[in-house]
């Protein structure tokens, strides 16, 4: 089965989004308390991204409704989308949301995974052309700010298969970087990247790990392919994954079960079947067409995607999240 975004796939992505980015409760807070007066509801602190479990689900929600609404702007959903969008995205709002980072126990706030996910959601309004983009800035570049600050002191990168992965937030922040234009960002994103894959070697792949919800191994890859020429990339990738046309590592090619979709963590896998897709589609789309790797990667990515699609809504633990991660596999290679 070939696996492609159509509108009624959009409609239950959409409906499913618009049911948790203004659910406030339940909530898993990153919020450091330096005093009684911290001791607030996500609501009060977050007035835009309170929903969705989590804040950084919630910014990534808000990507998939402003992704699909574009995509599809006749869509069902999309007027409910605007109208919500039009109470929540306010100067006010935004302001609030920015002063946050300026509390005294907010440096490591979501770093990295919700600041690349910020940083593509102002890349996904800048598509739209409507004002949204630029009543997001000061936000938008507060966390620009943030990178800027936090990858010179950057000197290793975190290659776990979690929110603390480093190649993710790369990859996600270059988006951002060259679509606005910010050639100091994108510099120091590939300069990073470099600096920490470019002499990879002979990836073994040691995944998964129980509540990964991104390769280690090919977020790498997929990173890379987005900083080096196309030449450069085919020779870093040919010996970083050496015996992929014998699909090795055979790891990388057996989409992972999922014991408990109610557990959080566990339904983290879930996520890693649809990331390990869009990673596979997106090196499928750096292969010369006649390479006799290319199959073998489809295959790959569409084994990973029969597995994870059926699951993407059906328990809040996963449907808070998980179709963010399914549209990036399904237009990937685009």
């Amino acid at each position: 089965m070939t696996h492609s975004l159509d509108a009624a796939t959009a409609s239950r992505f959409a409906s499913t989004a618009l049911g948790h980015v203004a659910r406030e409760y339940p909530n898993k807070m990153d919020h450091v308390l330096s005093g009684p007066d911290d001791v607030q509801g996500p609501r009060a602190l977050h007035p835009i991204f309170f929903g969705s479990f989590d804040w950084h689900s919630c910014v990534h929600g808000w990507w998939t409704l402003f992704t699909l609404a574009r995509l599809y702007p006749d869509m069902p959903e999309a007027g409910r989308i605007r109208a919500l969008a039009d109470d929540l995205f306010t100067p006010e709002n935004i302001a609030a949301e920015t002063a946050y980072l300026d509390s005294p126990g907010s440096r490591g706030f979501e770093r990295p995974y919700g600041w690349a996910w910020l940083l593509m959601l102002a890349a996904e309004l800048e598509r739209h052309g409507d004002g949204r983009a630029d009543t997001l800035r000061p936000l938008t570049l507060a966390f620009v700010k943030r990178f800027t600050d936090f990858l010179p002191l950057a000197d290793y990168p975190v290659r776990v298969g979690t929110h603390y992965n480093t190649a993710f937030a790369l990859r996600l922040t270059l988006d951002y970087a060259e679509g606005a234009g910010d050639a100091d960002l994108a510099s120091l994103c590939r300069d990073r990247a470099l600096r920490w894959h470019a002499d990879d070697r002979g990836c073994q792949a040691w995944e998964p790990s129980q509540d990964e919800f991104l390769s280690p191994a090919l977020m790498e890859a997929v990173l890379m392919r987005r900083v080096m020429t196309p030449d450069a990339f085919a020779g870093w990738f040919d010996t970083f994954l050496p015996r992929l046309d014998r699909r090795e590592p055979a790891t990388l090619f057996q989409p992972v079960g999922v014991s408990d979709r109610s557990d959080g963590k566990i339904a983290h896998l879930d996520g890693l079947n649809l990331s390990r897709a869009w990673c596979w589609r997106e090196i499928a789309s750096a292969l010369d067409a006649g390479d006799p790797r290319r199959p073998t990667v489809l295959e790959a990515a569409r084994v990973h995607l029969d597995a994870a699609l059926p699951h993407v809504t059906g328990d809040y633990m996963g449907e808070h999240w998980l179709a963010s991660f399914a549209l990036l596999a399904l237009l990937a290679g685009e």
